[in-house]
């Protein structure tokens, strides 16, 4: 039986009724209407739900938990990436980045939004139409985690905005946390269950918006300040933050009340030591005050980094800190070679967790310090998230703690410690040979832009260095069919297909292949010229510091990175293997000239060509290609949905090309 015309308009008359109360109880903290009241308005909707059930939507007040338990979260690729903050955790920091922007934007005072900076979990929330259709974590800032579900289930979150000029698409970004007093309720229940009390709010908000049960999320105390937009598509937002987070607000997303216009650095500062002296009066966590440019024609002249907005900054609280005892100083070596030394601690209760490890950073820092294994010492959590010692406690010293030095040679595999002059960190010069940097070395070098191994991902790597199937880079020639596709989630087809990959790479460029060997300092760019300069892999491999100083780009840090690399025996040992499992690559054809050195590229939208091959044409002939447009740069390169970058190019004069434009200039047909 379908539903009467009646029952189909009673159910939108809920929606709109309980929408608007969910908005006044747990947004505006202002009920219109008893706790009474409401649940009779819900049920009665429930009842019609459960007569009708083509009634039932997405955005139903109903709808808020009844998903079955997941298992396990999928992913999710932000179509604008989510990035981090820089932070400032000194005036003289902040100072530097309000003088930073003044130059760029070549006036005198800059209008900053200013707002609290919440400590808990970075969320993406997509409406289409007005209604929300996905949500999901920060991530790496490029893929999140799928949590439509879990986010469903906080009432401060609309399922449906509300009003006018609502964008057919709109990405809303915000933090999602526990307050104290929520907190606090919580470990009271934990413990009446008899289970483990949390251990401050940012983690039982992480946890409980990961929880695979939504009806397990819907019983946190969960919470949600909007605080910017991502994608925003047919309809426009304001000319400002400000602007935009009141609109946010009118469509009834949750936004923090006290963001605030403020003036120049004077006015950072204002409001930074306000909230300085609130924080502990605050009903949650805060670990700072946000700046951002308030206008967005500035921001977008202002630009980005590669992880981070120039035109926002996060100025830090001071840390927390305790005292304890070092129990030892460990050398821990990194993915990249970076050793790290760590103190081990006699364990301690700071800034909310129990620290028993804190870095020490590099050999500079403990000097610096002068940080000795029995000594007491003063921890704190930078940023209030990575623990590390912050001074000594000189006059608790004990007679004859002894000095610390850093090791000669990799506690993981042996080979010679470097330390380039002018750098802070040591590193490990066995690249390709060390099982600290193995998974590393391995990902690098079947990356599209290296050796390009097809379907050789992430996962794949950990599942064979962890099974024992690889121990560096040349055994990846070895691999057997059957070996493979004894691996989890993989079968004899994808075995097959990636030994075929694996035998198709061995056919490569010289540059490609320097490039792969992961050699600190050298990109793309530097390897394809190296591979022109040298001609051959064993003049490379047998060149000097002062040679390589001589080529153009090449300076002396990258030149003793390249030394060291291939004066270590393991590396040359593991290239020999490789060239023994048959890597080869035709001979360099030195270019007579290079028509386009001291020119820079820039490429945008879909190409014919991919990409990475379109680049190395034009670096074979001189060129630069950047991956940003600036006033210095000579062409940009547009293929099939080109973007800001074709529109920024036009607003700056840059010369645009077309694909066949720049094979045409690359030729020298033009």
């Amino acid at each position: 039986m379908s539903a009467p015309k009646s029952a189909c308009r009673r159910v939108r008359e809920l929606h709109e009724q309980l929408h608007e109360h969910n908005y006044r109880y747990y947004t505006k903290d202002d009920p219109l209407i008893s706790d009474a009241e409401y649940d009779q308005l819900l049920r009665e909707l429930q009842a019609l739900e459960s007569r009708y059930p083509e009634l039932i939507t997405p955005d139903s007040p109903t709808r808020r938990v009844g998903a079955a338990p997941l298992k396990g979260f999928g992913e999710v690729r932000h179509e604008v990436r989510m990035l981090s903050l820089d932070n400032a955790m000194t005036d003289d920091e902040l100072a530097g980045f309000e003088q930073r922007v003044c130059r760029v934007l070549e006036i005198d005072e800059v209008e900053y939004a200013a707002e609290p900076k919440l400590d808990g979990l970075a969320v993406s929330l997509l409406y289409q139409d007005g209604r929300l259709v996905r949500a999901a974590t920060r991530g790496d800032g490029t893929t999140g985690e799928d949590i439509t579900q879990n986010i469903r289930t906080l009432n401060s979150v609309p399922l449906r905005l509300v009003g006018e000029d609502v964008p057919e698409t709109l990405e809303v970004r915000g933090e999602v946390f526990i307050s104290h007093a929520g907190f606090e309720e919580l470990n009271r229940q934990t413990a009446a269950e008899g289970q483990k009390s949390f251990v401050n709010p940012r983690n039982a908000a992480a946890g409980s918006l990961r929880q695979l049960d939504p009806a397990i999320t819907a019983q946190r105390p969960l919470e949600m300040f909007c605080y910017g937009v991502g994608k925003v598509t047919a309809g426009s937002l304001a000319a400002t933050h400000t602007e935009t987070l009141s609109k946010l607000k009118a469509w009834h997303l949750p936004v923090y009340e006290d963001v605030e216009c403020v003036s120049g650095l004077a006015g950072c500062r204002d409001y930074f030591n306000r909230y300085e002296q609130l924080r502990d009066d605050l009903p949650f966590d805060i670990d700072g005050v946000v700046f951002k440019v308030n206008r967005f024609d500035q921001q977008e002249v202002l630009g980005f980094v590669a992880r981070a907005p120039r035109w926002a900054i996060a100025r830090k609280f001071q840390p927390e800190e305790s005292e304890t005892t070092v129990l030892g100083i460990d050398i821990q070596v990194g993915r990249t070679g970076a050793l790290t030394p760590v103190a081990r601690l006699e364990p301690v209760f700071v800034g909310g967790v129990t620290v028993t490890n804190a870095t020490l950073h590099n050999e500079d820092e403990i000097q610096r310090k002068d940080v000795r294994v029995g000594d007491h010492v003063i921890v704190r959590r930078a940023g209030d998230v990575i623990p590390e010692v912050a001074r000594v406690v000189i006059e608790k010293r004990k007679k004859g703690a002894a000095k610390f030095h850093m090791l000669t040679h990799c506690p993981v595999c042996g080979s010679q410690v470097t330390r380039a002059e002018g750098e802070a960190v040591a590193r490990c010069s066995g690249g390709l040979f060390c099982p600290a940097q193995r998974k590393q070395a391995i990902k690098h070098f079947a990356s599209r832009r290296a050796m390009d191994v097809e379907g050789l991902g992430d996962k794949l790597v950990e599942q064979l260095v962890d099974e024992a199937l690889i121990a560096d880079v040349s055994d990846l020639y070895c691999l057997a069919v059957d070996e493979v596709a004894g691996l989890e989630r993989m079968a004899t087809k994808s075995a097959v297909n990636l030994v075929a990959a694996l035998d198709k790479s061995r056919t490569t460029t010289l540059g490609r292949f320097v490039f792969s060997l992961g050699i600190r300092g050298v990109g793309e760019a530097t390897a394809q010229l190296l591979a022109q300069e040298f001609g051959e892999l064993e003049s490379l491999m047998a060149t000097d510091v002062e040679t390589l100083e001589a080529i153009h780009d090449i300076g002396p840090i990258v030149a003793q990175h390249i030394v060291d690399f291939f004066g270590e025996q393991h590396n040359r040992d593991v290239i020999g293997k490789l060239l023994a499992a048959g890597v080869n690559w035709p001979a360099v054809e030195k270019p007579r000239e290079q028509p386009l050195a001291g020119k820079t590229f820039v490429l945008t939208g879909t190409l014919t060509m991919p990409r990475n091959k379109l680049k190395e044409k034009l670096q074979v002939q001189g060129a630069k290609v950047s991956g940003s447009i600036s006033k210095k740069t000579d062409y940009v390169v547009v293929g099939e949905n080109p973007g800001s970058k074709h529109d920024k190019a036009l607003q700056l004069g840059v010369a645009v090309l077309d694909e066949a434009e720049c094979l045409q200039l690359i030729s020298g047909k033009s």
